[in-house]
């Protein structure tokens, strides 16, 4: 069960955009940057308040990729996948990433260090294969071996 603040952000997101038209999408974002997921709780509020089924905002919250149904780690990685980036060898990027960090996308590494997503297109397409972490640090020109090097540092600085 979500802690009792999580319960009162979800309801002041929801009350503040629940009058938006295709409030769904503007709520569950809301609820994800401000928990940094959207607990199971969340869903009946919002099913509640949008005349909704839980069926149908559950089915959203599965659908899309971005939202995360519980916790990421510490740290999220956003590998590329774009076409311009495949090009210059992101999927073998991408295998190495779940190798090295035992995940695979959408998922945690076991100690809570890592979530491991895949991003299309980080606007990096002259110097890819390109990786994003936590929204804010874009590596570009990536290799195995900077990859690792990358993952030893954020775990260095935990």
């Amino acid at each position: 069960m979500a802690e009792a603040s999580g319960i009162e952000t979800i309801k002041a997101v929801v009350e503040a955009k629940k009058s938006l038209p295709g409030a769904l999408l503007p709520i569950l974002h809301d609820i994800q940057d401000a928990l940094g997921h959207v607990p199971s709780e969340a869903v009946p509020v919002i099913a509640a308040a949008l005349n909704l089924s839980r069926a149908e905002v559950h089915g959203v919250i599965s659908y899309y990729h971005h939202f995360r149904q519980h916790p990421a780690g510490h740290h999220v990685l956003r590998v590329c996948r774009a076409e311009a980036c495949q090009s210059l060898g992101s999927e073998a990027l991408a295998d190495h990433a779940k190798a090295t960090l035992g995940c695979d996308f959408h998922e945690t590494t076991a100690d809570g260090s890592f979530t491991l997503e895949p991003a299309y297109c980080l606007g990096q397409c002259a110097c890819g294969p390109a990786m994003l972490i936590d929204d804010s640090e874009v590596h570009a020109r990536l290799t195995p071996e900077k990859f690792d090097a990358i993952v030893a540092a954020k775990r260095g600085a935990e």
